[in-house]
């Protein structure tokens, strides 16, 4: 199996590790934050997520908002969380709550998931569903599904999820593959990851264009 390649930030005095699998791991904590899951739409996430489990020996999990993607699960794909559970009985599991949501989807009980509001402080971390500013505190949050195009061979261009850090806060990805995106187009001091299938990396702002008389004024 290749070997996945990560990116590693200092935030809020904690070590984040941005994961190709739009997930973001707290190694001092054993923590991993998932944003947006939308867990129901397809089955692809509980073996993602139980892959991540195991290999980063993981210990509690925080969802940062939009767990399930409907009000009423299909019954198969409720059938194979309780399943998932069952099978991760020893992990902590958290979901963060946003008070503007219209229509906030509870977890089924059977999942054994304790929920609180926006902000769940972790460590000098906000934990949030929506990202919003918060006094003395580096806010993690979803809720955006930021992405970015990047070309590609034969000036083709590809939309690639990504991670979105500015000096005051870090939005993920969705974890969930059932979603749409939004383009980010990053401003002055903010950093931009884009998610491939087995690497994270950092796009680095685009060099000002120099018009090719630009050197010469005030010459001659």
């Amino acid at each position: 199996m290749p070997a996945v390649t990560m990116v590693t930030l200092d935030a809020g005095g904690q070590t984040l590790w941005l994961l190709p699998e739009r997930a973001l791991f707290l190694p001092d904590s054993d923590t991993l934050l998932l944003a947006d899951v939308h867990f129901g739409a397809n089955g692809e996430s509980l073996g993602v997520l139980s892959d991540l489990v195991r290999r980063l020996e993981v210990t509690r999990i925080i969802f940062l908002g939009d767990f399930l993607h409907a009000a009423r699960a299909d019954p198969a794909a409720m059938r194979a969380m309780v399943r998932w559970r069952e099978a991760h009985s020893a992990l902590e599991l958290t979901l963060v709550r946003s008070r503007l949501d219209a229509r906030v989807v509870e977890p089924p009980a059977v999942l054994d998931i304790q929920a609180f509001d926006e902000p769940l402080m972790h460590r000098g971390l906000a934990l949030c569903h929506r990202p919003h500013p918060i006094e003395g505190a580096f806010v993690i949050a979803g809720h955006v599904y930021p992405c970015v195009s990047v070309g590609g061979k034969g000036h083709d261009w590809h939309r690639l999820p990504c991670y979105w850090f500015s000096p005051r806060f870090g939005v993920l990805p969705a974890f969930g593959t059932f979603t749409g995106m939004q383009a980010i187009k990053p401003a002055k001091g903010e950093r931009i990851f884009a998610v491939g299938v087995e690497r994270v990396v950092e796009l680095l702002p685009r060099p000002r264009r120099v018009e090719a008389d630009e050197g010469t004024k005030g010459r001659g």
